[in-house]
């Protein structure tokens, strides 16, 4: 498919992106700059859903290491990401975007229910949705609560946002200078050179079903206009 042709898009952002300069929290220019980005691409009727992190909030692997049973600090990080959910729906609203979250965990007081027919339903009526919470699971990280989400509701493509860096390197590039760039990738490249992209989990799960992603600076101008208009931004794996 080309990329140009991309009408229903689930869009990754991680909980660090949200943070800015911050040392931890909430950005709240970040926020507007993001819901900015989500409402230009929504004005071209394309479709969107968003899973976002929790790690701006709370880390599940640093407390189990500090001691910590893994299931609870997981479900405690599955809290913060609504807590960054909320935070992205102010900005989209305040952007004029019409938004709804769905958590994987019961909140009924501030989010609707997972269900996949009505998620699939408010995008076709033009709604942004929030995926938040994960899955529901302890153990399963949000990149793979991405990769479902998106072959749930089936999304065309996988956009994984990075913050400050532009695509898939062989090395770190903000430490390594000469690190290479990578144009394109296929999935077994990624998985066995393991190049940080997303977990195991997540990566095998969007090859079992053909699922494209793209590895893009969030922040970089345009970004998300550029990939829909088929510009070479990132790196493609697929």
């Amino acid at each position: 498919m080309d990329i140009s042709t991309y009408k229903r898009v689930l869009l990754k952002i991680s909980g660090e992106s949200l943070m800015g300069s911050r040392a931890f929290g909430i950005d709240v220019d970040i926020v507007s700059s993001i819901s900015n980005q989500v409402k230009s691409i929504r004005d071209r009727d394309v479709e969107v859903a968003i899973v976002v992190g929790g790690g701006n909030m709370w880390r599940g692997a640093t407390a189990e290491e500090a001691g910590m049973d893994r299931a609870t600090a997981d479900y405690a990080g599955m809290l913060a990401t609504v807590i960054n959910g909320l935070a992205l729906q102010d900005g989209l609203e305040q952007a004029g975007v019409t938004t709804r979250i769905q958590t994987a965990i019961t909140i009924q007081a501030v989010a609707e229910p997972y269900i996949r027919r009505r998620a699939i339903r408010h995008m076709e009526k033009g709604r942004v949705v929030i995926f938040v919470a994960g899955t529901g699971n302890p153990y399963v990280t949000t990149d793979t609560a991405a990769a479902l989400r998106s072959i749930e509701v089936g999304a065309d493509i996988l956009l994984m946002a990075k913050n400050q860096v532009d695509g898939v390197y062989d090395a770190d590039p903000n430490a390594v200078k000469e690190a290479k760039k990578y144009e394109k990738l296929t999935y077994m490249e990624a998985l066995n050179q393991r190049l940080g992209i997303m977990d195991s989990t997540a990566l095998s799960l969007c090859m079992e079903n053909d699922l494209p992603i793209i590895v893009f600076d969030l922040f970089a101008i345009g970004s998300l206009n550029n990939i829909l208009d088929g510009s070479s931004e990132g790196t493609y794996i697929g």
